[in-house]
């Protein structure tokens, strides 16, 4: 497996990463962990950043744990307010955007998720509309999304080969840990941040990895 941003232990895919058992080894990204990190670098880029609405697919786990339980606890050390909002399905989105237009939050938060991957460019369409700072996968920030912060996928995939070779030459993956990503990525999409009028801080700036001109 590579990929995988919910906790392979709890999802039942392996019983402990010293120990995959089964059939199922590789990499785990820590998609879903590293949500305070992202508030934190979310708050670092806009200082005014009170209130973050937080958009996840309520049929994935993983992303209700992000939204409900690991968010929360960041944004308090960061004196920031999350607002979940729940989509459902594709139709939700226009009705979910309406009631954000009206409540004006300072910021937005997307989860990982099928349903949002597969909606991300109405994502972002609301987002530059709505002038609203944003923080969401890397695939979003190409999509024309302000950051993202998490894995360096493509380093992952290359890892992965070495799992490949081994069950290959006859290892079992039962009997090799599954790793964790060693390797992480901050991009900013700094054409965005120009049409939202943000003016990017020199010191976020510099820790990007990648900057989207």
């Amino acid at each position: 497996m590579t990929g995988l941003g919910s906790d392979p232990v709890k999802a039942g895919f392996i019983d402990s990463l010293a120990r995959p058992g089964g059939n199922v080894t590789g990499l785990t990204l820590l998609g879903r962990e590293l949500g305070g990190k992202r508030l934190e670098l979310l708050k670092e880029a806009v200082a005014k950043v009170a209130r973050v609405a937080a958009l996840y697919y309520s049929a994935i786990p993983g992303s209700v744990l992000e939204v409900k339980e690991v968010l929360p606890v960041a944004a308090r050390a960061l004196r920031l307010t999350i607002q979940p909002w729940e989509v459902r399905d594709a139709d939700d989105f226009d009705r979910v955007f309406a009631a954000l237009s009206k409540q004006r939050p300072d910021g937005l938060y997307v989860a990982s998720g099928v349903l949002m991957t597969a909606n991300q460019k109405r994502i972002v369409g609301f987002a530059l509309k709505s002038r609203l700072p944003s923080m969401g996968t890397r695939g979003y920030v190409d999509a024309g999304g302000l950051m993202s912060y998490g894995a360096d996928q493509a380093d992952s995939y290359r890892r992965v080969a070495y799992f490949v070779d081994r069950i290959v030459k006859g290892a079992k993956p039962a009997d090799l840990p599954v790793e964790r990503s060693m390797r992480f990525e901050f991009v900013i999409n700094l054409k965005t941040a120009k049409q939202i009028g943000l003016t990017m801080p020199q010191w976020t700036l510099m820790k990007a990895d990648k900057v989207i001109q």
